[in-house]
């Protein structure tokens, strides 16, 4: 079986698309993998009564009861492995991690940006698209490295900036197509291998 580890830090709104996607596809039968594990850096992160109620698992590991980026993640990476899984999927999960957490995984570490890497890296992507007069804006799926936001991408989708945008505009569009893009990404990445 292919575990997949999904990292949160609030509603998870990537995660549960992945969830529906894994459950409506039947990914159990068709490629032998499933979701064995939700895990957030938030006790109350919202995302965790969902997957709760969808018969996943779950963990906390609050970030700020560590005194340094190294030993949050050393924690998480023990509850990680704990699943020994085949894909480690960020979704919304507002942590920088260290370069040993993403060695550790290397290659099987898959990141959700809202924006069309390698543009805009980091916060605030939907108003600086809109300030730098971009016509269109999306999301990007890419393999997390080292360095924030500029990992090999794996799948993009693309929606157009409209002339009334507000960045709250622009961020509800892309993030629809968000729950379209991760879950396919996802299921093609594990299809391969």
């Amino acid at each position: 079986m292919k575990n997949i580890a999904i990292l949160i830090s609030g509603l998870g709104s990537n995660m549960s698309a992945v969830v529906r996607a894994a459950e409506r596809d039947a990914w159990h039968d068709r490629i032998g993998a499933r979701v064995s594990i939700v895990i957030s850096n938030k006790p109350g992160a919202a995302g965790l009564k969902f997957a709760e109620d969808n018969g996943i698992p779950t963990a906390v590991v609050p970030h700020q009861d560590f005194p340094s980026r190294e030993e949050f993640d050393s924690a998480l990476a023990q509850v990680i492995d704990a699943h020994s899984p085949a894909l480690v999927l960020l979704a919304g999960f507002m942590r920088v991690l260290t370069p040993a957490f993403v060695e550790r995984y290397q290659g099987r570490l898959l990141n959700i940006h809202p924006s069309l890497l390698p543009a805009f890296p980091g916060l605030d992507t939907h108003r600086r698209a809109i300030e730098a007069g971009c016509r269109f804006a999306g999301a990007t799926v890419h393999q997390v490295t080292a360095e924030l936001d500029h990992g090999p991408i794996v799948a993009q989708a693309i929606v157009p900036v409209l002339p009334d945008d507000s960045a709250d505009t622009l961020r509800r569009r892309v993030l629809a197509v968000e729950h379209g893009l991760y879950p396919r990404a996802v299921f093609d990445w594990l299809r391969a291998r």
